[in-house]
């Protein structure tokens, strides 16, 4: 196995409050002219058409809001992974309208719970562990401890993970982009202890923030053409072949993602349900995306003061900005996540359209898609800690292959991976695991996973797969 030539790490150190502002308490200042000329241009000719779009998509958020506020969590699909292939199919319509699962089962409780303990014996080993906060860490700049390496490398997970990618398919059949397998993200860990309120993430998206209407970001794959003609309905959330080329990371943000990750996901070490500091999320893929994304082109005539919830967000107190345009894209700063908020982001009616994820166990798989906005519970009301290994999806692209190569040598230097925060890392901790701790514990295809062994070509492979995984192969030097 030769090594391409990778990019060097440049990022400072830092904890994952430098990838939201909420969190690291940084400034907001307003955006530069040219988001304004960015604006303009998105809409420039079709600016009716966004308008009857809006107001469509407004009546429809106020129909499915009010399910949300009488179901909540119970609209989330939960499948056992004993059941998949019969689950996946059963709930396919729910999981592409919701863009979220829980998957139950995948880690034996017993072993899934043992991680936790393993992580923490690492932490009592390595006291030099940064984490968020220091003085009282839940979220710890952690990457390669034993038990991530085991659970990404898991048969079981890495099955998950291959199903939930097919729910995506290549409008173009010709994209280079492979299915097949999954490649490994190495993220971070959360132990979040009870009482805890530090960590209180609130609805955000992740994969960059302004790179959503930059036409060198998500707009060289076209990914929300569709959305900023006005036809929000046309647009397609699982469509693979928009995503390809799409910039997610134009700003080398602390945490910003540049790999193509299908879904966030991550595996339970705990009983947690909901307000025990566990995750919440918004399940209106579709009209969520195409909300936060038409936002910024339009403003209310009356504010709120004075006036009830329904006469404010009525359709008609609601206008197109026109001449009145500003640069502003409500909660999108470069080089951090996308954030929102009621203020910003009404219509959502996020008070209540962020439902808590049903009650889960340790090795339990909760998935949601790339664009789904999603939080934590501002306090955590339980009476034992939240624990979570984040591990989310990614496809084959030449993207994430070249990032795979980088990755592959973190690991080897106990460095974190090139998203993240830089620094010494792990590199000095005691009993990081070494490649051949990888070796002992991965399969064939876990060790394609971390790029370690070469991929390869299935059946299910068009040509734009094949083509992909020749060049992925390349690049990681086999």
């Amino acid at each position: 196995m030769a090594s391409t030539k990778s990019q060097p790490q440049a990022k400072r150190e830092g904890n994952i409050s430098d990838s939201f502002v909420s969190l690291s308490g940084g400034d907001r200042p307003p955006l530069p002219e040219r988001f304004l000329d960015l604006k303009r241009s998105l809409v420039a000719g079709h600016e009716d058409r966004v308008v009857a779009g809006w107001q469509r998509l407004l009546a429809q958020l106020k129909q499915e809001n009010a399910i949300l506020a009488r179901d909540g969590s119970k609209v989330i699909p939960s499948l056992e992974f004993l059941n998949l292939e019969k689950d996946l199919t059963r709930f396919q319509s729910e999981i592409k309208k919701r863009g979220v699962a829980v998957i139950r089962g995948v880690i034996p409780e017993n072993e899934a719970r043992a991680y936790k303990n393993d992580i923490e014996e690492y932490v009592r080993q390595n006291p030099s562990t940064r984490a968020f906060p220091q003085h009282d860490p839940q979220v710890y700049e952690l990457y390669w401890s034993s038990p991530q390496i085991r659970a990404r490398a898991h048969p079981n997970l890495l099955k998950v993970q291959s199903k939930l990618m097919n729910f995506w398919q290549p409008s173009d059949a010709d994209s280079p982009i492979s299915l097949s397998q999954t490649l490994t993200y190495a993220d971070r860990l959360r132990i979040r202890q009870p009482g805890d309120a530090t960590f209180a993430l609130g609805p955000h998206v992740d994969g960059g923030s302004v790179e959503r209407w930059e036409k060198h970001g998500y707009g060289l794959g076209g990914v929300y053409d569709k959305v900023f003609e006005g036809s929000w309905e046309e647009y397609d959330p699982w469509d693979a072949s928009t995503r390809v080329s799409a910039v997610m990371d134009n700003y080398n943000g602390l945490g910003a993602c540049s790999m193509f990750r299908m879904f966030q996901g991550w595996l339970s070490m705990s009983n947690a349900k909901g307000f025990e500091g566990t995750l919440l999320v918004n399940p209106l893929l579709q009209l969520s995306t195409a909300y936060y994304l038409l936002r910024p082109f339009f403003r209310p005539i009356k504010e709120s003061k004075g006036l009830s919830n329904e006469e404010y967000l009525a359709a008609d107190n609601w206008v197109f900005t026109g001449s009145e345009m500003t640069s502003e894209l409500q909660g999108a700063t470069p080089g951090h996540g996308q954030e929102l908020n009621a203020d910003l982001h009404p219509h959502l009616e996020l008070d209540t359209s962020m439902v808590h994820m049903p009650e889960v166990k340790p090795g339990d798989f909760v998935a949601w898609h790339c664009d789904t906005i999603h939080a934590v519970d501002k306090i955590h009301k339980g009476q034992s800690d939240s624990s979570v290994l984040y591990i989310p999806i990614c496809p084959v692209t030449e993207q994430n292959a070249h990032y795979l190569v980088r990755q592959r040598e973190a690991f080897l230097g106990g460095t974190p991976g090139p998203d993240f925060p830089g620094g010494e890392g792990e590199s000095r901790h005691l009993n990081r695991p070494t490649i051949s701790y990888l070796n002992a514990h991965a399969n064939s295809e876990g060790l394609r996973a971390f790029g370690f062994e070469k991929l390869v070509t299935t059946e299910a492979d068009g040509p734009g797969a094949a083509g992909v995984l020749k060049k992925a192969n390349e690049i990681l030097g086999f």
